[in-house]
């Protein structure tokens, strides 16, 4: 039997090594997002109503057995104005009545309602399908530990954001993450999970806004760089008046 040459043996080994390390963190890496959405809630998440304030605009979300209903609501010069995402797409109402929208305009509507209730509703959601989790590292921040995830998203779900997160070892909450995003002009932002509540047997979390003077560093770096205080803070996220109900209690709000 003939041996394999010395350089495609370490080839070889090469790449089953990458190979090993990679299954070990994507395992590792689901394993951290599963302890992390029960630690916020778990089972609380496969069915309910949230109501929500968010910068002059109310927000509710509502989820039972994969459906979903999401809304926005708020008043400007036209009148009432009502967004509504849900299974079956995105519809705009002024006044209770339909808008004939744009397809470019309902797609940018179906974004920012979705990144709203995405980021309210973080870890949860970690675990769709789209989403490709591979654990990166341990480390420690304010003398307390963290494993480090980064997400990113099957492509033909034209996602091409990047996300970062730590979760607590012991713990098991989602107290940091950091995103690299193209929508807009692009940038990057890291984001302090602060004032934490359980309402409905849901952790909720406000949220400091952080950017680097220079928006180009690789998105790696930001956790140095908050480690040493020299991120920019930009805004804190507040989500108000926050009130969770039974699923069953959706009809009251939609």
């Amino acid at each position: 039997m003939q041996l394999l040459d010395r350089p495609l043996l370490h080839a070889i080994l090469f790449v089953l090594l990458l190979t090993t390390l990679c299954s070990c963190g994507k395992s590792k890496s689901q394993g951290i997002v599963d302890n992390s959405i029960a630690a916020h809630g778990g089972s609380a998440f496969e069915s309910f109503h949230l109501a929500f304030d968010f910068r002059n605009r109310h927000y509710t979300a509502s989820r039972k057995g994969g459906l979903f209903t999401y809304t926005r609501e708020f008043t400007d010069s036209t009148g009432v104005i009502k967004d509504v995402l849900n299974n079956d797409g995105f519809t705009r109402y002024r006044n209770g009545s339909v808008l004939d929208i744009t397809e470019e305009r309902k797609n940018a509507f179906t974004r920012s309602v979705n990144s709203v209730i995405y980021f309210a509703l973080l870890p949860f959601g970690l675990n769709d399908k789209v989403v490709n989790k591979e654990w990166i590292k341990e480390i420690t921040i304010r003398n307390e530990p963290y494993d480090v995830v980064r997400v990113t998203f099957d492509q033909h779900e034209g996602h091409s954001d990047i996300f970062l997160y730590w979760f607590h070892r012991d713990k098991h909450t989602m107290d940091y993450f950091a995103y690299k995003y193209e929508t807009e002009g692009g940038g990057i932002r890291f984001r302090e999970a602060i004032n934490p509540r359980n309402i409905g047997g849901i952790l909720w979390q406000d949220y400091i806004n952080y950017k680097p003077a220079d928006e180009s560093v690789p998105l790696e770096d930001l956790e140095g760089m908050f480690i040493s205080g020299t991120l920019e803070k930009l805004s804190e996220i507040k989500m108000e008046n926050v009130k969770v109900t039974d699923y069953s209690d959706t009809a009251a709000e939609q």
